[in-house]
């Protein structure tokens, strides 16, 4: 993949979209379960999403069920669950596989830009944090375990360099 503008994602609704209608926004793209010990997370994203959403980030939600079955709903269910336990109001996405072969275009490109420890490419749980910048610069990965409290600075630091 040239571009990752060019990548083609499915909304949680069923609409296919390209990722070019966030160019020239910062991107945290996560995947995401509904029955993981990281779920709360949900509430940091949204806090992330209200806060800079205004100034030009646009948080992503990929739903995963490649980590202990911890999203095993449809997506009608998880957008229930996101809505009415979270409040989440991001943009979410149908469910997304991100290791193996059918892993999503999406995935494929992120790890590749931007490995995990010891240069693995392979996602080690739901949760992790990918943050592009607005040219589409995969510019930092984060573990499941790195709060979205934690990332405010980065995002901060990104946005202030547009």
């Amino acid at each position: 993949m040239a571009d990752l503008y060019d990548t083609e994602v499915t909304t949680i609704e069923g609409e296919t979209k390209k990722l070019s209608e966030y160019e020239g926004r910062v991107m945290l793209i996560v995947n995401t379960a509904s029955k993981c010990g990281f779920t709360p997370q949900y509430e940091g994203l949204e806090k992330l999403h209200q806060r800079f959403g205004d100034e030009g980030l646009s948080v992503l939600g990929f739903p995963c069920d490649q980590f202990g079955h911890q999203e095993p709903g449809d997506e009608d269910e998880i957008k229930s669950f996101c809505t009415t336990q979270f409040g989440v109001s991001f943009p979410m996405h149908a469910k997304v596989e991100v290791n193996g072969p059918a892993a999503h275009p999406l995935y494929r490109h992120l790890k590749k830009e931007k490995p995990g420890l010891l240069g693995s490419e392979r996602i080690k749980w739901n949760f992790t944090k990918f943050l592009v910048d607005q040219e589409g610069r995969v510019v930092k990965r984060f573990a499941p375990t790195t709060t979205p409290e934690k990332l405010e600075q980065e995002v901060e630091r990104l946005l202030g360099a547009s």
